[in-house]
């Protein structure tokens, strides 16, 4: 298996959609109701909105290549307060778990933030999400807070903030338990 990270472009964007429903309704499904899973997708992944985030807001997206096959995704860009990156996305497909792929690309994004000046690098992980929680854990991430925030259409994210100082310490100011 040949696995590598690139940087994606505009027009890889239609892909990453595509990618991100099959990875989505394979994952989600007892999570959140396919209703919210089919909402989120559309709001999301509608490709104006993922343009918008590669060039209006400085998100940046990482393509997992495996065997030159499109097996998952990235993205990440500069939030307040400074110096701090957000993970907005990570995805690879079901059949590529298990190999490591995930932490290669969580890592290539850590690297990449703190080559871009970030310190710190936090996301957002639905709190039933225990594979990813689990993941992230593995990776040296440390659960920061808890939050409930609506989305529209009377949906909400019910999430754990977590963080990983990118001097490699964990950043547990906070921490939930």
């Amino acid at each position: 298996m040949a696995a590598q990270i690139v940087p994606a472009a505009e027009t890889d964007l239609p892909a990453i959609a595509r990618l991100a429903g099959e990875i989505w309704h394979a994952h989600y499904p007892g999570i959140i109701s396919r209703e919210q899973i089919e909402y989120m997708l559309g709001k999301m992944y509608a490709l104006e909105t993922l343009r918008q985030e590669m060039t209006l807001q400085a998100i940046r997206f990482e393509k997992l290549m495996v065997d030159g096959e499109l097996a998952g995704f990235a993205s990440y860009g500069p939030v307040e307060p400074a110096r701090t990156f957000k993970l907005h996305k990570l995805y690879v497909k079901p059949r590529c778990h298990g190999r490591g792929l995930g932490s290669m690309l969580l890592a290539h994004c850590e690297r990449e933030a703190a080559r871009l000046g970030a310190t710190r690098l936090m996301l957002a992980v639905n709190k039933r999400n225990t594979k990813a929680i689990a993941a992230y854990q593995r990776n040296g991430y440390a659960t920061v807070d808890s939050i409930i925030a609506g989305i529209g259409s009377g949906f909400v994210m019910d999430d754990y903030i977590m963080a990983k100082e990118l001097g490699g310490q964990f950043f547990r100011a906070g921490a939930v338990q």
